[in-house]
């Protein structure tokens, strides 16, 4: 490639599973447009879309607390968790489009069946647990939960949680065997490799330096090949940046106004991995308890099996680390140089009101592994420490934003960030993130293409059946996608992980 201006309809930032999934929508709405790809690491995949660094959870609110808040009158607001589960469901439907495509192949390399269930004990908790339960259960998203507070029937549901367990306290449990395991970076790779064979320039070890308007109203990229050290320039009419961590940055070189007073923090997540592959056996969930008293909704603790490298695993946490990178591959001087005159403000206003917060992690920062073990003995009361090791998983950066509560709002969630012409959009944020990749996408393509949308409703109907319709309003249409995208996805039965994809 020459050094001269290469020009593309969109280019997409980051190979992760953003951008592969806009990537995979634009290349079936409109296959002729040129689409390029800029990765600075040399593989897919590798930061937060990682199957080691995030929590693989097909996040449907199914089991996740914090998606379901009690009221001041002790009612349960199950908004949010509906939201969520639909956008889910959109998810499924995209990936049953592509596999009954013969776009992608084998299902079962990226997706498991798997019952997802809420934990916790406490009079009150329990309390809770229940009245969340009677707000879900009669919900179609939420068909098939079951509830039990009777020991005898967790002990059957979760032996390892329950086994030597003394019982001081009421304890409860919530399960849906229709949740699932999401391998998020085998799914990046193989939509990866599908764009590759449609013809899609995807360039690993490139790293992109600039990004600026050119005179006609196109972008301009300058990127350097990591490999020889040249700069090249790319145009775009419409550039994506969905690089996880260094959205921010890459962001804040764009210069539109709407990614002003927009700062972030960086949080990185630490796990227990069991070792021993006959704990590993006896437990087939994720289950998901309640986050203690002050701390963050990412802190959320959970006994998670996964289907990673071609083998069951099992994983506890989060703990909380820190560092002032925005990647996992990142530079320690990223949280200095994200902040900015423009967001300067911003960034104080949170440092002062996100006390607790900085407290919460020095303190997860001071833990001992003996004391983390003893988080984990919660959930598996004899878990013995020589079986399991501490890993490091992925940075998140979460958003820092003013908004109508106050200057410096610190936000638990994903953030799309687009230029008001539609020219250029960001994601920035965490959780759930990954699994609503599709619904998130899909808003971009009517924020950033309103003129082609109508034009593409068709096929967007095609690849996603209930697109443009509520879920929540017609049960039985939930029914049947559910029917349908489980056996196109091959969900039924027990999972068995074929030809796993070894990663870094």
């Amino acid at each position: 490639m020459s050094n001269g201006q290469t020009k593309s309809d969109v280019i997409l930032i980051g190979a992760g599973i953003m951008s592969a999934t806009l990537g995979a929508l634009l290349k079936e709405l409109v296959p002729e447009w040129k689409i390029t790809v800029f990765e600075k690491l040399a593989i897919p995949g590798v930061e937060s879309s990682n199957e080691w660094n995030n929590a693989g959870t097909g996040h449907a609110a199914l089991c996740e607390l914090n998606y379901t808040v009690e009221k001041p009158d002790g009612s349960i607001d199950i908004s949010k968790a509906i939201s969520i589960n639909e956008q889910f469901q959109v998810s499924r439907q995209f990936w049953s489009y592509l596999v009954d495509s013969k776009l992608i192949r084998n299902p079962r390399d990226f997706i498991a069946p798997l019952p997802h269930m809420s934990y916790v004990h406490g009079e009150q908790n329990v309390a809770f647990l229940r009245k969340r339960f009677e707000a879900l259960s009669n919900n179609p998203l939420f068909e098939g939960m079951e509830f039990s507070d009777d020991p005898n029937r967790l002990a059957q549901w979760v032996p390892l949680m329950m086994k030597d367990r003394k019982l001081s306290e009421p304890i409860a449990a919530t399960k849906i065997d229709s949740g699932t395991d999401v391998n998020f970076g085998a799914l990046t790779r193989m939509l990866l490799d599908h764009l590759q064979s449609q013809g899609v320039d995807i360039h690993y070890n490139y790293n992109v330096n600039t990004i600026k308007r050119a005179r006609d109203g196109q972008w301009e990229l300058k990127v350097k090949n990591q490999t020889n050290g040249a700069v090249e320039r790319h145009n775009a009419k419409f550039v994506f940046i969905g690089a996880g961590g260094g959205s921010l940055h890459l962001l804040q070189k764009s210069g539109i106004p709407e990614g002003k007073h927009i700062g972030g923090f960086p949080v990185s997540g630490l796990f227990m991995v069991c070792k021993n592959p006959a704990i590993v056996e006896q437990h087939h969930a994720k289950v998901y308890g309640k986050a203690s008293v002050g701390a963050p909704p990412m802190s959320v603790p959970h006994l998670d099996t996964r289907y990673i490298d071609g083998k069951k695993s099992l994983l506890f946490g989060p703990f909380a680390g820190f560092s002032p990178k925005f990647l996992k591959y990142g530079s320690m001087f990223d949280l200095i140089t994200s902040v900015k005159p423009h967001n300067l403000l911003t960034m104080l206003a949170a440092g002062a009101k996100e006390m607790p917060l900085t407290k919460y992690l020095i303190q997860q920062l001071m833990l001992s592994k003996e004391q983390r073990m003893e988080e984990l003995r919660d959930f598996v009361p004899n878990a013995k420490s020589e079986d399991w090791d501490l890993i490091v998983a992925g940075q998140r950066v979460q958003v820092i934003k003013d908004t109508p509560k106050g200057k410096g709002t610190l936000q638990f969630g994903t953030e799309v960030v687009t230029a008001a012409d539609g020219s250029i959009a960001a994601l920035l944020g965490a959780s759930p993130g990954a699994s609503t990749a599709v619904s998130v996408m899909l808003e971009i393509l009517k924020k950033c293409f309103p003129q082609q949308i109508k034009g593409w409703e068709p096929k967007l109907k095609e690849m996603i059946p209930s697109y443009g319709q509520s879920l929540l309003a017609n049960p039985e249409l939930i029914r049947e996608l559910h029917a349908s995208t489980s056996k196109a996805l091959d969900l039924g039965g027990s999972p068995s992980v074929q030809n796993a994809r070894q990663t870094v």
